[in-house]
Parts: C-alpha cells; structure tokens; sequence
C-alpha cells in the first residue's frame, strides 16, 4: 500500500513540477514581450483617443442628436413617401439644412 502512495504522491510532484515549469514558460515570454513593446513603443508618442473634458463630452452629445435627427428623417421620409425624386429631394434638403439646424440649435458660430 505505501508503494502505491508513494507512486501516486511522485506523480503529482512531477505534475505539479510540470504545470509550475510551464507557468514560467509563460511568464518568461510575457516579460520579454512586455520588454520588446516598451523598446519599440517608448519612440512613439502616446495620444489619449479622445479629448477630455466637459466640452469635447457635450460636442459628441450634440453631434450624436443631430445624427440621430437626421436618421429619424430620412427614415419618415422614405417610409411616407412613394416617389424616389421626393425622397432624394429631402435627402438634399436634409444635408443642406443640417448646418443651419446645428448652427440655431447650438450656437455653433464659425
């Protein structure tokens, strides 16, 4: 029985001697790769993706409610209107008036 015991025990030491090889394995090229990319990356000027800021927050809101306008009218318009000439007519008609709509609405003055 202690034969048996001490094959099992030898068994999981060597399993637990492989899983542990592996995770230093991993670990070994993760910190070189961390390395590789700090090298490469330090050359390279960092940018946020977006701008900070209450501003550039209530500009993105304000672009996506024009968006979401333009959108709903251009959906009503093709779904009320039978004449490809009508709808392409509100289609233009959209796109000119938008910087008007921007402009009255927002206080947008270039």
């Amino acid at each position: 029985m202690s034969k048996e015991r001490q094959r099992r025990r030898a068994e999981r030491e060597a399993e637990r001697e492989r899983a542990a090889a592996e995770a230093a394995r991993r670990n070994a090229r993760a910190a070189r790769r961390r390395v590789l990319v700090a090298r490469l990356t330090r050359w390279v000027p960092r940018r946020s993706g977006r701008p900070g800021g209450i501003l550039a927050r209530r500009r993105r809101e304000q672009n996506a409610i024009v968006a979401v306008v333009f959108v709903l009218v251009q959906v009503i318009a093709w779904m009320n209107l039978s004449s490809w000439m009508e709808r392409l007519g509100v289609l233009a008609l959209s796109v000119f008036l938008v910087p008007v709509f921007v402009t009255l609405a927002f206080d947008r003055r270039s």
